[in-house]
């Protein structure tokens, strides 16, 4: 599994490369199905959920047609803690594990 490491300055190092990358870059990973992860430099904290919530909020603000809309934004946040949460979770474990 590919690891990038996040530092202080928000800049992300790309550890198979030896470089620093960009979100654009962390985006190309995504499409092309790499397995990777985003770890806190000096903690080793997982950060990769952030940084894919990150990148699909910067999609969301430069797409022409936004997927997220303020109706479904809301609803997402009705279903934490909903009995469809528990319902949805144990979806994605079997269909994405």
């Amino acid at each position: 599994m590919r690891i990038l490491k996040k530092y202080p300055n928000r800049r992300l190092y790309d550890t198979e490369k030896s470089c620093f990358v960009s979100l654009d870059a962390v985006k190309r990973l995504v499409l092309d199905g790499e397995e990777f992860q985003v770890l806190d430099s000096r903690t080793g904290e997982d950060l990769t959920r952030s940084v894919l919530l990150q990148i699909i909020n910067e999609q969301e603000a430069h797409a022409g047609g936004s997927l997220l809309t303020d109706q479904v934004l809301r609803q997402l946040i009705r279903f934490y803690g909903d009995s469809l949460h528990l319902a949805m979770r144990e979806y994605q474990m079997r269909c994405w594990s």
